[in-house]
């Protein structure tokens, strides 16, 4: 397992998010529906954001990235909890469209950890491999999704939201929640046994 080191170089890439990247490092990433967060709760947020990285270049200390997480990733996860959106993968068949190319490249492009399929977004906790760019691994899964899906329903158009959220794990302790936080997601936003899909690795099983 290999954890966030300050002291490595650090790729930065910045779409509408930053996003930070060590070879081999451990990820937790969030990923929705294009649909799941209504436009003028997100525009509101975008312009607070936006003000917040203008006085926050990068690269951030581990002080400031956990106050970027604090002020708008935590309230993003709020909202698709609510539900927003058609939330497609509530139907099992659309969700194990998700199942099956998350799992298709795990153990060579990457060691899946624990994952949650939630009704309009996704949560993933994976080691990625030293040869592969995490937004490559981003790609490949929308794509192989979207492409399933709009054939299963009939539709054309934007899928997936662009962007992605993720966080490169810092320690065990880091670990260990995001474990946690995977594992209680669905009952935090009050979901029946058939609206999700969970998986653990043992790794995963052993975090009480």
């Amino acid at each position: 397992m290999k954890f966030f080191n300050p002291f490595e170089d650090i790729r930065v890439t910045r779409n509408n998010l930053p996003h930070w990247q060590q070879p081999g490092a451990a990820y937790f990433i969030t990923f929705r529906l294009a649909d799941s967060l209504p436009t003028d709760m997100l525009h509101d947020l975008e312009q607070a954001r936006d003000r917040w990285l203008h006085l926050h270049p990068l690269p951030w200390s581990p002080v400031v990235e956990t106050e970027y997480h604090r002020l708008f990733s935590a309230r993003i996860d709020q909202w698709l909890d609510d539900g927003h959106g058609s939330c497609v993968l509530r139907q099992p068949d659309l969700r194990e469209a998700v199942v099956e190319s998350l799992t298709y490249f795990d153990q060579q492009r990457y060691e899946l950890l624990s994952y949650v399929i939630m009704p309009n977004h996704v949560h993933a906790l994976m080691m990625l491999h030293p040869d592969w760019l995490l937004e490559k691994v981003l790609f490949t899964w929308k794509r192989r999704t979207a492409g399933v899906i709009h054939e299963k329903l009939g539709l054309q158009g934007q899928f997936w939201q662009h962007d992605y959220f993720d966080r490169l794990i810092r320690d065990g302790d880091h670990l260990r929640n995001v474990v946690r936080y995977i594992r209680r997601n669905p009952a935090k936003a009050h979901l029946t046994p058939d609206e999700f899909a969970l998986w653990e690795s043992e790794l995963a099983k052993s975090v009480q």
